[in-house]
């Protein structure tokens, strides 16, 4: 379980505040124009957060026209296999192709899912999510993770265990993780060199656009620049879909 410590302080962190401030003054978040025919969006939270953690974020989508679909978790700790095939289910629920959005370890899992079903997705948005390597997280994260892997090994319900990190359990969501994305896949990777949790180094996936944002690991649900590139992502995705209703029409 090695990692590489981020460079930022953890203080870098206490931007969350000012960055939601900064995105609640927003013109463009508190009135966004609307998306007709948007697609519906699955949004997945990050480590030791729940989808409580990303109702901001939800909040602006509705704004917009999509119909917003959380990932029923409510602390994201559990087995990354289970949690896959959770969040399989939902997506196969809403009847047409959608847009994953995660943050962090929920944006692992959601390109994982886009990897998986990939006629399901029509983009998948991963925000400060370590898709290259999930250990690769600051000291004080890897203490947390170790703690929730050992509490699992014991065999309290609803956690990962160290079993995880090689075992069969997680295998096809490991192979997941490292399978090409559909090329129609609108794929957005959104990072931070100022992250204080995650290094940004193995937030670059190579099927993805990569793009660099000023922000803290916890306030990339919060970060006027972030909803930007979500904005532009969103409007691609958007433009993938009205030709193939086009077509099937």
């Amino acid at each position: 379980m090695d990692a590489t410590a981020a460079t930022a302080p953890i203080s870098a962190e206490l931007r969350f505040w000012p960055e939601l401030l900064r995105l609640l003054a927003d013109e463009r978040f508190r009135a966004p124009e609307r998306v007709e025919g948007a697609p519906p969006v699955l949004l997945v939270p990050g480590f030791l957060a729940g989808d409580v953690s990303l109702l901001v974020l939800a909040s602006w989508l509705r704004r917009r026209g999509h119909r917003v679909v959380a990932s029923g978790i409510r602390l994201n700790v559990g087995c990354s296999g289970i949690a896959l095939r959770s969040l399989e289910r939902r997506l196969q629920s809403l009847g047409s192709p959608a847009v994953l959005i995660g943050q962090s370890r929920g944006g692992a899992l959601a390109r994982a899912l886009a990897a998986h079903r990939p006629e399901l997705v029509t983009a998948v948005a991963m925000l400060g999510a370590p898709v290259l390597d999930q250990l690769r997280v600051s000291s004080g994260t890897l203490r947390a993770v170790r703690s929730v892997a050992a509490l699992g090994d014991l065999g309290v319900p609803g956690l990962f265990s160290n079993r995880c990190l090689e075992g069969e359990c997680c295998a096809g969501f490991r192979r997941l993780l490292v399978a090409p994305l559909d090329p129609a896949t609108v794929a957005l990777s959104v990072y931070s060199r100022s992250d204080a949790i995650v290094d940004w180094h193995v937030c670059l996936d190579p099927d993805a656009d990569c793009v660099e944002v000023d922000s803290s690991h916890c306030g990339m649900g919060v970060n006027p620049r972030v909803y930007g590139e979500l904005e532009r992502m969103l409007d691609r995705a958007a433009r993938v879909l009205r030709p193939a209703a086009v077509a099937g029409s």
